[in-house]
């Protein structure tokens, strides 16, 4: 495909979302920008999270490990379902009942300022870092198949995409974000179906014959059972039920979306929807990457080093120019949700939690926005420095980097929540962020040496529950006896 029509693609898709937002951003304030306003319709949030969710990794990753650890990643989709279950039943009627903006709130009204602003903290960190892996697979791969050709720079590629970024996202916020990523999840899904069709036409098989064929290159092996195994089942269910609570629970990037619905029913509906099709999309994602699989060894084809190569190097040079264009749309459609989202609720954190803008009496509406605006743009050059970052450090599996970023960074979240919902003590709230700090630091340590001191067993991405325990054990130590937290929380 020519670099330049590969161009113009991307550059039609970018008008079509900066048109969606002058739309939607007419007349949007700052409730309008942190959670649209609460007038978002349940089924357009449930259906535009499926893009948010999934990104790129899953787009690019996730196939690309079936040859690695075929089906076993479905055993943590079927935890994240049940983590859904969690966050709607337990999570949200707390964030309505309590009328929170930033959800960290409950941790200033349950234990104090410090609290607060280290939960806060915690989640910019963990969303800075995640959402930049998530977009560095994406660019990467852009600049790899398209742009290294034509002796394009790493930086100027990555420039310009985070400026779309921010372009879109600036005034309008959740209020736009909400209808772009419906716009985006239905064309990541369409390319996901279509491009495994185009695969099986390529081999000549109906869908009964791909099946034997998966089969028979035993690429659909789903459940593993040997405890000492990184693919065990429960260890890979209970890592993706707490995950999800973590990353979809605690993160203010997601409740953000579920906050910006008309009531908590309407919010819990959104969530109870998006997770049944998560689980049978994610499942559409595994059979892509077995078919891509299998189309390597029918064809005689070497896969790459890198699992993530998989699926791009096949679409843009070996499967035609249909599979390429689809790979294409699918591709930046599975970049812009990772992205705004996640640029709007660091945003919206930062603003709230840290600067407390909301409770500033002394700012007029327009000083509050020009603020809003220097932080929105300061968050995304932090982005453009992270994505060259990542460019040079990163050498594993982008869906292996972001679980595991989300592990030590979402584990004090997860056990400080835990400690306040799950208990009535209160805390030595100056200390809790020492607490926070030294949980990641004990997990590495753990993780480091888990073979050796668990019987040859392999810490995975249960690091989250380990996280969150020896947080909450630090929180327990710094208890007040016979305290209780204000009343409400």
């Amino acid at each position: 495909m020519s670099p330049l029509l590969i161009l113009a693609i991307v550059l039609i898709y970018f008008l079509s979302l900066l048109w969606v937002a002058h739309i939607t951003s007419r007349g949007a304030d700052a409730h309008a920008f942190f959670i649209g306003s609460r007038q978002s319709r349940w089924y357009v949030v449930a259906y535009g999270m499926i893009g948010t969710s999934l990104s790129g990794v899953t787009f690019v990753s996730v196939p690309g490990e079936v040859g690695i650890r075929q089906w076993s990643y479905l055993q943590i989709v079927l935890g994240y379902w049940a983590g859904y279950l969690v966050v709607a039943l337990v999570l949200l009627p707390l964030y309505y009942r309590l009328q929170l903006t930033s959800i960290y709130t409950y941790l200033q009204q349950r234990f104090g300022p410090v609290t607060y602003r280290t939960g806060s903290s915690f989640f910019i960190l963990s969303r800075t870092l995640g959402a930049t892996a998530r977009i560095f697979l994406v660019v990467n791969m852009l600049q790899v198949f398209v742009l290294d050709p034509l002796n394009v720079p790493f930086m100027v590629t990555a420039s310009i995409i985070v400026f779309f970024i921010l372009l879109y996202t600036l005034r309008g916020g959740v209020k736009t974000i909400v209808w772009t990523d419906l716009i985006q999840t239905t064309c990541m899904l369409a390319a996901l179906v279509l491009t495994i069709v185009l695969i099986r036409n390529r081999l000549g098989l109906d869908w009964s014959g791909l099946m034997a064929t998966l089969s028979q290159y035993e690429l659909t092996q789903t459940f593993f059972w040997d405890w000492r195994d990184r693919n065990f089942f429960f260890k890979q269910f209970l890592s993706g039920m707490f995950i999800t609570i973590a990353m979809t629970g605690l993160d203010q990037e997601m409740m953000q979306k579920n906050l910006s619905c008309r009531n908590l029913k309407e919010a819990q509906k959104n969530m109870f929807t998006f997770s049944m099709v998560l689980v049978a999309v994610n499942l559409l994602f595994l059979l892509l990457g077995a078919t891509l699989y299998a189309y390597v060894y029918e064809t005689g084809l070497s896969a790459p080093q890198r699992s993530d190569d998989l699926f791009p190097m096949l679409a843009l040079q070996h499967l035609g120019q249909a599979a390429a264009l689809v790979f294409l749309v699918g591709l930046i459609s599975a970049l812009y949700p990772s992205a705004d989202g996640a640029l709007t609720a660091l945003t919206s954190a930062f603003c709230i939690d840290i600067l407390g803008l909301q409770n500033r009496t002394d700012l007029s509406e327009a000083a509050r926005t020009r603020i809003r605006y220097m932080v929105h743009i300061s968050f995304a050059v932090l982005f453009l420095l992270c994505l060259l970052v990542f460019r040079v450090a990163n050498q594993t599996a982008i869906i292996t980097t972001v679980l595991t970023i989300a592990g030590y960074t979402y584990g004090p979240l997860l056990g400080l929540y835990a400690f306040g919902i799950f208990t009535r003590k209160s805390i030595t709230d100056r200390w809790s962020w020492l607490v926070c700090v030294l949980a990641p630091l004990l997990s590495y340590v753990i993780s480091l040496n888990s073979q050796r001191w668990f019987f040859g067993y392999q810490l995975g991405f249960e690091l989250l529950l380990v996280n969150a325990f020896l947080t909450f054990f630090g929180l327990w130590l710094l208890a007040l006896k016979n305290a209780r937290p204000p009343s409400g929380v």
